[in-house]
């Protein structure tokens, strides 16, 4: 029998032609998930064809995180589906504290415990999720047979022949992206009961063995739980709904209802300023790409209409001297660090500001590294207040000598409310990546390939500087829309297909192209020009 050569971590092995890279994993790396084969990953029910350089893929992993995700996912709607029949529809939601929630429409009292059970017993059964390649008629006529009308209707919008399925015995789902060879890996996670559904929790990618109690984050989640009633209010709760309304000629009055949603809550928000006497400081913060700036010039023009007078300002103008920047761990400047911020300058301005003193506010000049000073004076009267924008706008340590009925604080986030149908989410990380490589491209210079490459390390800069503060905002906004990927389609497709195959982020490429075929493209024409979107996709009418 003809034999192969794998190299594996810079050693070669010899294995048997049709040998699956399942049994070359459990030799090698039993945590393996995946396999990457000469650099395409591959699911481990794969055969050895010819000599190949093979990688694991693990929890560890991003890619591997997601896969974990996904089959816990397909596990627990079995489960559901065994205990309740069709009596349960369960919706996952989206990404909650440190979980993921899972709606279930249909029974207010389900029993979290004999769900629990029957996930344990599935898991300890190992068995396999067989995939299946059918025609996409087929899969039509499954989906519709099953009671799963999104998927029914996602597929109406698929130009494919064919489409691949998962089935766990008699339990059959399509999934966007690939699965675990066997429900055995899926050992460690927690579910648990929560408003009216429950929460998944698996381990991070950083610590693989430990599953952590759930920890709410409330405000976040009313946000997202009234988003997606309002997506569902205006029958866009998902990508097949979308593209239905696109198809139907209704694009336009769904921007136009997505941006006035959007404008109202602003206006509240504004309102809720108002009522506060005390408030001279408003604090804004909030993770990359989430549309800041707009928002700012937005809330201030709602200020206005209340006889208030806005200055926006940019924490980045107290940026200490390049010269006294820290450095991270790898030697390279750290501007993501509150270190690198003049706090007690700011304070001391911020003060004297409160106090009725004028104060000769700074701008950083980002060529040279250092602080300037232009002659832009300020002083507050009865009617002004600052509109501040930066990334540490929330913690207290940056503000920390003003006095806190000074400070409203908002936290703003994409977080988006479109799920592809309702057993796949989209990811709230996406959607900022797509603004992100949009922005970067046309204002910056820099290439998809270099915005996907230093993707972790800017999510990496948020969960230590961002995310813990979120929960102490007075209001949380989210500057997602419903329409927005639509869009965003027709910009970031072309620019993904040059990330060139040899590159690391290729796979992230693949992904992220494959994800813009669920979607029917809409032009930018009639987004408004003060909409957040034009902060990306450029004519905005402020300068942003």
């Amino acid at each position: 029998m003809k034999k192969f050569k794998v190299n594996i971590d810079n050693k070669s092995y010899e294995y048997v032609e049709g040998t699956r890279y399942f049994d070359i994993a459990k030799e090698h790396n039993e945590k393996a998930l995946l396999v990457k084969v000469n650099g395409k990953l591959q699911e481990l029910y794969k055969n050895l064809k010819s000599d190949i350089d093979l990688e694991f893929i693990t929890l560890k992993d991003s890619i591997g995180r997601m896969t974990y995700e996904r089959s816990a996912i397909l596990i627990l709607l079995k489960s559901i589906k065994d205990i309740y029949g069709n009596t349960i529809k369960p919706v996952v939601e989206f990404s909650t504290g440190n979980g993921l929630y899972i709606r279930l429409n249909g029974k207010d009292d389900f029993d979290i415990d004999r769900i629990d059970g029957r996930m344990r017993e599935i898991v300890d059964e190992n068995l396999r999720i067989e995939k299946m390649n059918v025609h996409t008629e087929t899969a039509i006529k499954m989906f519709h047979e099953a009671g799963l009308y999104d998927k029914e209707k996602l597929f109406k919008f698929r130009r494919v022949s064919r489409v691949n399925i998962y089935k766990l015995e008699d339990f059959i789902d399509y999934n966007y992206g690939y699965m675990v060879y066997s429900t055995g890996y899926i050992d460690k996670y927690i579910i648990t009961k929560y408003k009216d559904g429950l929460v998944l929790i698996i381990p991070k990618k950083e610590s693989p063995n430990v599953v952590e109690e759930f920890a709410p984050e409330e405000k976040i989640f009313n946000e997202l739980n009234n988003a997606s009633r309002n997506a569902e209010d205006m029958g866009v709760a998902n990508v097949g709904s979308l593209n239905e309304m696109i198809a139907n000629g209704m694009t336009n009055e769904m921007i136009l209802i997505s941006e006035a949603y959007m404008e109202k809550k602003i206006g509240d928000i504004a309102d809720d300023i108002v009522k506060r006497d005390d408030v001279k400081l408003v604090m804004i913060a909030g993770p990359s790409s989430s549309g800041k700036t707009t928002f700012s010039h937005r809330l201030s023009i709602q200020l206005r209409a209340h006889g208030l007078k806005p200055h926006p300002m940019e924490v980045d103008n107290y940026f200490k001297n390049r010269e006294d920047t820290p450095r991270d761990e790898k030697g390279e400047l750290d501007f993501e660090s509150l270190d690198a911020m003049d706090i007690e300058k700011f304070n001391e301005d911020m003060l004297a500001l409160l106090n009725g003193e004028e104060v000769e506010i700074p701008s950083f000049n980002f060529k040279t590294g250092q602080r300037e000073y232009n002659g832009n004076f300020l002083k507050l009267g009865k009617d002004d207040i600052l509109v501040i924008e930066g990334i540490h706008c929330l913690n207290d340590k940056l503000s920390y000598k003003l006095p806190n009925d000074s400070r409203y604080k908002i936290y703003i986030s994409a977080l988006t409310q479109l799920n592809i149908d309702e057993h796949n989410r989209i990811p709230t990380t996406d959607g900022r990546l797509l603004r992100r490589m949009i922005r970067d491209v046309r204002k910056r210079g820099i290439s998809p390939t270099k915005t996907l490459s230093m993707w972790e390390s800017v999510r990496r800069g948020e969960e230590r500087n961002i995310f813990p503060y979120q929960s102490s905002a007075d209001a949380t906004f989210n500057s997602a829309l419903n329409y927005e990927i639509a869009v965003l389609k027709q910009y970031v497709e072309p620019i993904l297909f040059s990330v060139k195959k040899d590159c690391n982020e290729y796979q992230e490429a693949k992904r992220l192209l494959k994800f813009f075929d669920y979607f029917l493209g809409i032009p930018s024409d009639n987004v408004p020009s003060n909409s957040i979107l034009r902060e990306f996709i450029g004519g905005s009418t402020f300068k942003v």
